[in-house]
């Protein structure tokens, strides 16, 4: 029937009337068709009975009956177009949730391009603060440089008088030698003369000593130069040291902006920590029973940061005050929970520590001991997740400890600390998350 309804126009399912669909559709006598209610309706109101489309009259009210072809035809019809109005409400409300999304997405990509453009600026203003900073550093070596240079030769030059000085004493000397000379060829000359007078004449004249310098207490030093050139580089490295200082002290300032809120998950916690209240400090204690769920560690007494990061910048400090060992620095999440860990960044673990009070190590591939100046009180860790680097700093010192650079993520990063063991309450004191003091 849907075959045959396909074929008929809709006109064809309308009351010639009512111009709707056939409601009990009848058929009278000259073959119109309409609906029952319209047609007797229509009869009521107008006498004799006519039909409405051709105009033949009836002499008596024909009697109705239902035409159950069209009837079934129009209920069809009914049904068709009822399908085909709620398909297009769907279609509509598809349509309007489609321009919804569409508009979602170029929304989303419009703040995208903003944050492109910003992150964009913001790397043009590092760079223009690089250079700014590259040169004012190698103007001010090159002038120490040059200083240095300078001041080197005026002190090799004042060292060279001694040398014009003794110098003028040869000359002296010389002089000297040849008067004399001259007195011993005259002597020489009268000793083979047979003219006695003249002899006698001449030798008060050669007995009488030719005025000569008194040169017993008259010396010449050699100058030393030993020690120069080391004392000018050593005033070069002094300025190179205060311009690395200047440096790490914003570069410092700047990672700082980057700081988080981290507290400690007790989830994660090895049985033997005890964890404050507020989460932030956490020293070594008596094993308490815990629920050995797969997050904690169960051969290692360290415990990771609740919050986690997955691209992006991020920094927090860590207090180490009175401490003779710990570990710090951040590890990914897959990172094994259940066994013993060696640490390195092949197994997923970016961290620095201390051992003996004072041997700092970085836990690299291999390992790199660390030459501290100071023993730092405070440790900042700031991790670039894009650029792959974790960076470790002396925060009162304002000094780089380490940085592990050339790194690739592929998971979320975990704060980690390790207070380490009592060692007999020589290590006794708790890791400490800072709040970060950002300075001007």
């Amino acid at each position: 029937m849907s075959a045959a309804s396909s074929l008929l126009s809709e006109e064809q399912f309308l009351c010639p009337i009512c111009l709707d669909v056939f409601t009990d559709p009848v058929t009278i006598p000259c073959g119109h068709n309409f609906c029952k209610n319209c047609i007797t309706q229509h009869w009521d109101i107008n006498a004799p009975c006519q039909c409405p489309m051709c105009k033949d009259l009836f002499k008596t009210r024909p009697k109705l009956r239902v035409n159950t072809f069209i009837s079934e035809m129009a209920a069809q019809f009914r049904k068709s177009a009822q399908m085909k109005a709620s398909s297009i409400q769907r279609q509509s409300k598809t349509e309007a949730e489609i321009r919804k999304e569409i508009q979602q997405m170029i929304r989303e990509r419009q703040l995208k391009i903003q944050k492109i453009q910003h992150s964009v600026e913001l790397s043009k203003e590092d760079a223009d603060r690089e250079i700014a900073d590259s040169v004012r550093v190698f103007t001010a070596l090159m002038q120490s440089v040059e200083r240095g240079q300078a001041e080197l030769i005026e002190t090799i030059e004042e060292k060279q008088k001694t040398e014009k000085q003794a110098e003028g004493f040869i000359k002296e000397l010389e002089q000297e030698i040849s008067e004399l000379m001259k007195r011993t060829a005259g002597v020489e000359q009268l000793s083979h003369t047979e003219d006695h007078l003249h002899l006698l004449q001449s030798f008060p004249s050669l007995n009488t000593p030719p005025h000569t310098k008194d040169w017993t207490e008259v010396s010449a030093h050699r100058s030393l130069y030993e020690g120069t050139v080391r004392r000018a580089v050593a005033q070069l490295e002094e300025t190179l040291r205060k311009e690395m200082e200047k440096l790490l002290e914003a570069e410092l300032k700047r990672v700082q902006q980057y700081a988080v809120d981290v507290t400690l998950d007790p989830h994660t916690a090895y049985p033997y920590l005890i964890l404050s209240d507020d989460g932030k400090q956490v020293k070594y204690g008596k094993k308490k029973k815990l629920p050995n769920n797969t997050e904690r560690f169960s051969s290692c007494a360290c415990v990771l940061g609740k919050q986690s990061f997955s691209s992006g910048r991020f920094y927090y400090e860590v207090q180490v005050k009175g401490k003779s060992k710990w570990d710090l620095g951040v590890v990914r999440g897959s990172i094994n929970r259940k066994g013993q860990i060696r640490a390195s960044p092949k197994n997923g673990d970016w961290t620095i520590w201390l051992r003996n009070g004072n041997e700092y190590k970085a836990l690299a591939d291999p390992r790199v001991l660390l030459s501290l100046k100071t023993r730092p009180q405070k440790v900042g860790v700031f991790v670039d997740y894009e650029e792959g680097l974790v960076s470790f700093y002396d925060v009162d010192a304002a000094a780089l400890i380490y940085s592990f650079t050339g790194c690739t993520f592929t998971e979320k990063l975990y704060p980690f600390f390790s207070p380490c063991n009592n060692d007999d309450g020589k290590n006794s004191a708790p890791l400490t998350i800072s709040p970060v003091n950002l300075t001007d």
